[in-house]
């Protein structure tokens, strides 16, 4: 039998990059300086643990809001924090949409196809986005709500 998907975003979830913020905070920004970093994000022990009970009885697909160049380093991040085995649905390099638009695009993809139980996001725009569309939500609020990091996400496309 198919296991129902939980989808978890990666940046404000599971990885912390708040010491990233600091290039996309002048002009003009430093998207390669912030991109670089992103191997060095300290995990958030409750997004991991939260990704972890999930695994147990759905199947998980991470979606995130990062370019789909940085797919390796991702992967390796995810692997190295030892986060349950999943998908990883990265935006394409050339997607400047809003995190809201791109996801809620995504979920409805992957919602054609299985049953989607759960989104679990740190992103207002995401999450109100997603309810409205008929989606079981989780935000989570352990991460700081960095304007910069919500100014990235939603005006500039690009995590």
């Amino acid at each position: 039998m198919t296991r129902p998907l939980a989808v978890i975003d990666i940046d404000g979830v599971l990885a912390d990059v708040d010491h990233r913020l600091h290039h996309l905070r002048g002009r003009p920004k430093n998207w390669a300086g912030f991109f670089a970093g992103m191997g060095d994000d300290p995990p958030y022990t409750e997004g991991l643990a939260l990704a972890h009970q999930l695994a147990a009885e759905h199947a998980v697909v991470y979606l995130s809001g990062r370019p789909e160049r940085t797919r390796a380093v991702t992967q390796a991040w995810l692997a190295a924090h030892e986060a349950p085995h999943g998908r990883v649905m990265l935006r394409p390099d050339d997607d400047r949409r809003p995190a809201r638009l791109f996801k809620i695009g995504v979920l409805k993809r992957l919602a054609a196809q299985r049953t989607v139980a759960l989104l679990v996001d740190d992103d207002p725009a995401v999450c109100d986005a997603a309810r409205t569309a008929g989606f079981q939500v989780r935000q989570v609020s352990w991460g700081t709500q960095a304007a910069t990091l919500h100014a990235a996400q939603e005006r500039h496309g690009r995590t």
